[in-house]
């Protein structure tokens, strides 16, 4: 996959500095010197694979505040979880293309904000193009690490995220180039029968159960508990590439939550032959472990680089980071 260990990858974009999924946040990841990015991938109501967070998009849209989608609001049943907003799959692209992003979290990132409905949304396509562009600007070989969200759900209603996205991606794909994640180990057996070379990677939560497994055996499913012990690591060698875990599963905390060092969920998925990436560093006091936050605000930075340096010392082999520039001083520190 590439030479570079462990791999910075834009989460999301460089959404640290700017409303995510952005065109500026993915060109500013690479400018920075990001390896890779990623993207969240969801559908539209007519097949087209858009870039959001999630499905509901009134938290990181203008959609709210727009009269002629007014009746669009509804509640759904995502995942096992009740949602009332706006939602991708209720709108085609062409509405979709009308919308202009915001920044999620305005109250922490008010620099971000100050970039509120300066840009429309993306297509997946339009990233593609992103990182063509930058390969041939910077001459480095640079990755997208694609995760697809949701996909038990938009199967549900007719739109199958696999078959979206092998349409997309087979003329554009190579074994260098892509990394394909999912909370949900179905889509990704089905991207790979699809023909659709690259990496697959698992996403584990630090508690609950997989919503594909949920669907198909209910109280039976197993959890990703489950999925991370050894007997579950071994298994998923067979199937799958890597684990990406969050930073929960990274970092030793006392009881105090203080981080004190990292556990060995990186050395377990090695033995077992796994790649192993981390999400997500963050540079702020309110995504930081006690003893690396700083007086001040929610916002401010705190020691972000002890934090950093810690969990990159586990070993691993990618960290999703909003601040990719920051990622990258910390991994070039060591």
């Amino acid at each position: 996959m590439t030479t570079i260990s462990p791999l910075v990858i834009a989460h999301r974009g460089a959404s640290g500095y700017r409303p995510e999924h952005t065109r500026s946040a993915y060109e500013l990841a690479f400018a920075l010197g990001a390896d890779a990015v990623e993207p969240d991938i969801v559908a539209s109501k007519d097949g087209v694979l858009v870039l959001r967070h999630e499905n509901e998009i009134s938290g990181t849209t203008d959609v709210a505040s727009r009269p002629e989608f007014a009746s669009r609001k509804t509640t759904k049943l995502i995942d096992g979880q009740s949602l009332t907003g706006w939602f991708t799959e209720d709108f085609t692209w062409a509405e979709l293309s009308t919308l202009r992003a915001i920044e999620r979290i305005p109250l922490l990132r008010q620099a971000s904000s100050s970039f509120d409905r300066t840009e429309s949304i993306l297509r997946l396509v339009d990233l593609l193009a992103i990182v063509d562009s930058a390969t041939l600007a910077t001459g480095r070989r640079l990755v997208l690490v694609a995760e697809i969200k949701h996909a038990t759900y938009f199967a549900s209603i007719g739109l199958p995220l696999d078959e979206l996205f092998a349409a997309e991606m087979r003329d554009w794909a190579t074994p260098a180039n892509l990394i394909v994640e999912s909370f949900e180990q179905s889509v990704l057996m089905k991207i790979r029968e699809r023909g659709i070379p690259g990496k697959l990677v698992f996403l584990a939560e630090h508690k609950g159960v997989p919503a594909d497994l949920v669907s198909a055996s209910g109280n039976k499913a197993r959890s990703y508990a489950d999925h991370l012990g050894q007997a579950g690591l071994t298994r998923l060698r067979t199937e799958v590439d890597g684990v990406s875990v969050s930073r929960k599963l990274m970092l030793r905390l006392d009881l105090g939550k203080n981080a004190i060092g990292v556990t060995d969920i990186v050395a377990r998925s090695h033995a077992a032959g796994l790649m192993v990436f981390c999400w997500t560093l963050r540079a702020e006091n309110k995504f930081l472990a006690k003893n690396n936050r700083v007086r001040g605000e929610a916002r401010d930075y705190g020691n972000w680089r002890r934090e950093f340096e810690l969990i990159l010392s586990s070993g691993v082999d990618g960290v999703f980071a909003d601040q990719p520039d920051l990622a990258l001083a910390a991994r070039d520190a060591r």
